[in-house]
């Protein structure tokens, strides 16, 4: 199978979808890969360290959209790569389409199969290749929610951990997946007083467990919410419903209840948001103040450390891009019915049912329209 590797070009993305180690996996199984000029320069690796892998350099992404039979990248394909899909070509990205129907709306108009990371499964449970980011994320987001804490960024002049004899931040993670235990993780080791609420009991023991009389756990009831949040100096959004939008879990009247310079990141922007007043941001313009609170909703978030995020996103990919590779995509979704949960879009239709409810669209079953009927 011919392999593509586009560069990416959403607003400051550095990532790379496939790096030279898992080029060479591929070549050794009798792949070939395509790989667009500069593709690893965020990460620091050449063009050359692709040709040593075994790939050929392309001078252009049309090169790339033209001659691959699957496309791997990292984003959601931007509009005029959206453009270039064709019918019997196949796309492997994370997509996020519950928060995007003009997106969603070209994939179905473009006749590919598009393959979303974000909703693949694992036997044991999870999303293996969302995980890697959301772990990312999480940590990054008690990263620059402390940074923007700092008065010169606009907060409210609050040292995380504080001192003796000053307290520290209290910090609210709304959601206790992969998002929120990383979050918490890294609050609680800078010294925060640290909040996690959720609605899934066992997970709230499970992190209970996990960090001990530290943490302060809580179940996600509008009380709950109501209660910690205003108080809260830093707000993590960590909700996620797989495929599906973010629930609002915030009202406005809540956020404008915030203190001033209180510090919002909204780690659920990639499906929307989990609060009222979130809207995306780029890593270019990551802020914005709604009711003297800030705002960091940035939807690539681990594109601002893309060396890190592109090998950890790799580790997870590689096994599922040689299993598309070698049984071909039809085949290879049929064998595995966890990336088959990945199959969003194929030849024009909705195949994920939380997508399909999500923007109001007719869902096919992945089995039936990969058969045709």
């Amino acid at each position: 199978m011919l392999i593509g590797v586009p560069k990416e070009i959403k607003v400051q993305e550095h990532r790379v979808s496939l790096v030279p180690a898992s080029v060479r996996e591929l070549v050794a199984h009798g792949h070939e890969v395509l790989v667009e000029r500069d593709a690893g320069a965020g990460i620091g690796v050449p063009d050359e360290e692709y040709r040593a892998a075994g790939a050929s350099v392309a001078a252009n992404a049309a090169a790339i959209w033209a001659r691959a039979e699957l496309i791997v990248k990292v984003k959601e394909p931007q509009a005029g790569e959206r453009r270039q899909l064709r019918p019997g070509q196949a796309l492997f990205t994370y997509l996020h389409l519950a928060a995007d129907r003009e997106q969603a709306m070209d994939l179905v108009a473009s006749g590919a199969t598009c393959i979303a990371y974000e909703t693949v499964t694992a036997p044991g449970g999870g999303l293996p290749l969302l995980a890697p980011m959301s772990e990312v994320a999480g940590r990054m987001a008690v990263q620059v929610g402390a940074h923007y804490l700092e008065k010169p960024h606009g907060g409210r002049g609050i040292l995380l951990g504080g001192v003796p004899g000053v307290a520290p931040a209290k910090v609210v993670v709304l959601g206790g997946g992969k998002v929120g235990s990383h979050a918490a993780e890294v609050a609680l080791g800078l010294g925060a007083e640290v909040w996690v609420l959720g609605h899934e009991l066992g997970r709230l023991r499970a992190l209970a467990e996990r960090f001990g009389h530290a943490l302060r756990t809580s179940l996600a009831t509008r009380s709950a919410i109501e209660q910690h949040v205003p108080s809260a100096d830093l707000a993590i959004g960590a909700v996620l419903i797989p495929g599906a939008a973010a629930p609002r879990l915030v009202s406005r009247e809540l956020v404008k209840r915030m203190k001033p310079g209180a510090v919002v990141v909204d780690v659920s922007i990639d499906q929307g948001g989990c609060f009222e007043t979130s809207r995306p941001t780029t890593h270019e313009q990551p802020t914005y103040v709604v009711d003297g609170v800030v705002h960091y909703c940035v939807a690539n978030m681990p594109g601002a450390v893309p060396h890190t995020s592109t090998f950890a996103l790799n580790n997870a990919t590689l096994p599922f891009v040689l299993a598309l590779a070698e049984h071909g995509v039809r085949a290879a979704l049929e064998r595995d019915p966890h990336l088959m949960a990945g199959l969003n879009v194929h030849r024009g239709r909705v195949t994920h049912r939380a997508v399909a409810e999500a923007l109001g669209l007719g869902f096919t079953a992945p089995g039936s329209a990969l058969a045709g009927a």
